[in-house]
């Protein structure tokens, strides 16, 4: 995605590298990358909040949020930490949330706190469901949300959790394939590349379906933007994306 965007905008002498750092590793290569003239790099599991701790500075969101996605090696020195995840969710939904609409977040980990930030945010008003209470609880009390033992109808479900990656997806949650139609907008932020079983199913009771490769790509756009100061083509990265 990011190599198509560069290749595009004809930046010949950058590069996206795929890098595997074990954990106990992550400090002394993001500092080896700084000093190696790297711009910036996406952070992914189990990263981010290690990413969070180590930046020199943190973008409004990251901070509240708790976790760091994408790092920027600024050309004065600085690292700079921020959370693409939340807006990039917000890009990806048909059209912005509505202040005093409801949602049912499912799931607690770290997508989930960039979701039901960015939902508050907007002043939605949120119910977040985990298959072990206490995770949903304190995500719950950190942003102002509700947990729940049950999902009740709500205007969105936002699937923040792995089920559906394999197997049925129904299994571990907490809703039918009925359910779904009380929900007019089902989102899952796993990329499947096509349509899951999760979102086949919503989209077969008449929900609008979003699919994490769209907030992958959005995210993405945003990090791509804050790395080059160059507007990133969207539909290169979408294309590029989708083919991956």
């Amino acid at each position: 995605m990011h190599n198509a965007a560069l290749a595009a905008l004809g930046l010949s002498d950058w590069e996206f590298q795929l890098l595997p750092v074990p954990p106990e590793q992550f400090v002394s290569s993001v500092s080896a990358l700084r000093a190696a003239g790297y711009r910036g790099a996406s952070v992914t599991i189990p990263h981010k909040e290690a990413a969070f701790e180590l930046v020199d500075r943190l973008t409004d969101r990251a901070k509240a949020i708790g976790a760091v996605n994408t790092l920027i090696f600024e050309p004065e020195g600085d690292l700079v930490g921020d959370n693409t995840d939340a807006p990039g969710f917000i890009a990806s939904l048909p059209a912005a949330p509505v202040s005093g609409s409801t949602a049912i977040v499912l799931g607690a980990g770290g997508v989930a706190h960039a979701v039901v930030w960015a939902l508050r945010d907007y002043g939605v008003k949120v119910q977040i469901w985990n298959r072990t209470p206490q995770r949903a609880e304190r995500l719950a009390e950190r942003f102002g949300a509700e947990a729940v033992a049950q999902v009740e109808a709500a205007q969105m479900l936002v699937n923040c959790t792995a089920a559906g990656l394999e197997g049925d997806p129904f299994a571990s949650l907490p809703i039918s394939p009925e359910q779904l139609g009380d929900y007019p907008i089902v989102a899952d932020v796993v990329y499947h590349g096509k349509p899951g079983p999760l979102l086949e199913a919503a989209a077969a009771a008449g929900a609008v379906t979003v699919d994490g490769m769209e907030m992958l790509v959005q995210q993405g756009l945003i990090a791509f933007e804050e790395w080059t100061g160059l507007e990133a083509p969207a539909e290169v990265m979408r294309t590029a994306a989708l083919a991956g």
